[in-house]
C-alpha cells in the first residue's frame, strides 16, 4: 500500500526525524514533534501532553488551533478520557470517533469537533514522557480514500514517537546540564566574592569598631579611623565591581544573545506561574559588552516582575534596529510611579540597569504606573 502522508515517502519521514533531533530546548522538541506528526499523517489538530504527577499536564502543546481559540479553550486539559488510557496504560489508540469512547466527557465550548482520532504515547524503557494525539483525518477526495486513520498511519506515528522518546530525552539532559552549569557558576561566583571582597569587609568592620570606641577618648585619631572606613569601603566597592564586570555569562559565549535570553524566559516560564514569553526578529550579533548589558537589564527586569510586581504575565522581546537592538520587557503587575521613585532615590534596581545602559552608551526607558504594569525598554546602537 503506497503511503498517504502529505509530503510522501521516506524523505518526509527523513526531514522530521532530522527536525526533532536538531533542537536543544524541551519546548521546541515538543513542538516540532507535533507539527511533524500532523504533517506526516494529515491530520487537521495535534496535540502532545507531558504529564504531571497531579493529574494535569506540565506541558501542553497543540497545532492547527489559532491563539485566539487556544486561549477560548481554557485551562489544559485533565488526564481523563482517551489521553489518561493512553498515558496509564502506555497503548496506542485508534477510533473512528472520538466522542463514542466509553470514558469520553465531552470538550470546552471553544474546542473544536473532533471525530477520527490516533494518539500514541511516547515510552523511554518504562517511563512515560507524554503522548501525541492526532484528529480528523484529512483524506484526499478519491473513490479510494480510506475515511479516518488507518494501520499505515499508526506505524508511521510508532516510529516517530519512538524517534521523539529519543530527541526529548536528549533535551532534557540538554537542560539539565544547563541548570548544572548554572549551579555551578553560582558557586564560583561566591567563592570569587568571598576572596576578593570578604577580607577587605572584615577590615572595614574592625576600623569602624576601633573608631566608634576612640570617638569619647581620642576624637583625632577616631577622625583618622573613620577616613580609614572611608578608603576601605571605596577600595571593597571596587574590588566588588571588578568581579561583577568579569563574570560574563558563559551562555552568551557559546550560544549567543538570542538563545541565552531564550533559555532565561523559558526556565522562568516552567518554574513560575506566571506566563513568560519571548519573541526576536532581524537581531544581528553586538558587540559583548553590550550584549552582557542586554541580558542583565533583561534578567533584573523579570525578576522584578516575577518576584515583587505580581505579574501574571511577562512579555519579552528583542528587536533589530539598524546596526543595534532594542530590548523590551513589558509586564502585567501592579505597576508604580517612577517619579516617586526617584524622589525618593531608591529602586536600585531600576538605578543597576540605567548603569548599564549608560556603560555600553545605550538608553534605558521606563514606563509605569501604579495598577497599569510596567514597561522597561533598552536600546544599544550596535557596533
Amino acid at each position: 500500500m503506497a503511503s498517504r502522508t502529505p509530503r510522501g515517502g521516506i524523505e518526509a519521514v527523513s526531514a522530521a526525524l532530522l527536525a526533532m533531533n536538531r533542537r536543544l530546548e524541551v519546548r521546541e522538541v515538543l513542538q516540532t514533534i507535533v507539527v511533524s506528526a500532523r504533517e506526516l499523517l494529515g491530520a487537521e489538530y495535534a496535540a502532545l501532553g507531558v504529564p504531571d504527577d497531579h493529574g494535569g499536564f506540565a506541558q501542553f502543546v497543540v497545532d492547527g488551533v489559532g491563539d485566539g481559540q487556544w486561549k477560548a479553550i481554557g485551562p489544559l486539559p485533565r488526564q481523563h478520557g482517551v489521553l489518561a488510557a493512553m498515558l496509564h496504560e502506555a497503548t496506542p489508540r485508534r477510533l473512528a470517533d472520538v466522542r463514542d469512547f466509553e470514558s469520553f466527557q465531552g470538550w470546552p465550548r471553544a474546542h473544536p469537533e473532533m471525530k477520527d482520532f490516533i494518539g500514541m504515547p511516547i515510552v523511554d524503557d518504562d517511563e512515560i514522557l507524554g503522548a501525541v494525539f492526532l484528529a480528523n483525518k484529512r483524506c484526499p477526495a478519491t473513490p479510494a480514500a480510506v475515511d479516518g486513520f488507518t494501520q499505515e498511519d499508526e506505524d508511521l506515528l510508532r516510529i516517530l514517537a519512538d524517534h521523539a522518546a529519543l530527541a526529548l530525552t536528549n533535551a532534557r539532559l540538554y537542560e539539565r546540564s544547563r541548570e548544572l552549569t548554572l549551579a555551578g557558576e553560582r558557586g564560583r561566583i561566591a567563592h570569587e566574592l568571598h576572596d576578593a571582597v570578604s577580607q577587605k569587609l572584615f577590615s572595614l568592620r574592625l576600623t569602624a569598631r576601633a573608631a566608634a570606641a576612640l570617638v569619647d577618648t581620642d576624637p583625632a585619631r577616631a577622625k583618622e579611623e573613620i577616613k580609614h572606613v572611608a578608603a576601605l569601603a571605596a577600595e571593597a566597592a571596587d574590588e566588588l565591581r571588578t568581579v561583577v564586570v568579569e563574570l560574563r555569562p558563559a551562555g552568551l559565549d557559546e550560544d549567543g544573545l538570542v538563545a541565552t535570553l531564550r533559555t532565561e524566559v523559558r526556565v522562568l516560564d516552567r518554574v513560575h506561574a506566571a506566563a513568560v514569553t519571548f519573541r526576536t526578529d532581524r537581531i544581528r550579533a553586538l558587540p559583548a559588552a553590550q550584549e552582557e548589558a542586554l541580558l542583565r537589564v533583561a534578567q533584573e527586569a523579570m525578576h522584578n516582575a516575577l518576584r515583587h510586581a505580581g505579574a501574571t504575565a511577562v512579555e519579552v522581546s528583542l528587536e533589530g534596529r539598524g546596526k543595534g537592538a532594542r530590548l523590551r520587557i513589558g509586564d502585567d503587575g501592579r505597576g508604580f510611579d517612577p517619579s516617586a521613585v526617584r524622589r525618593a532615590g531608591r529602586h536600585l534596581g531600576l538605578v543597576s540597569m540605567r548603569d548599564r545602559a549608560d556603560r555600553v552608551g545605550g538608553r534605558l526607558t521606563v514606563r509605569s504606573e501604579p495598577g497599569g504594569g510596567t514597561v522597561i525598554e533598552m536600546e544599544v546602537p550596535g557596533g
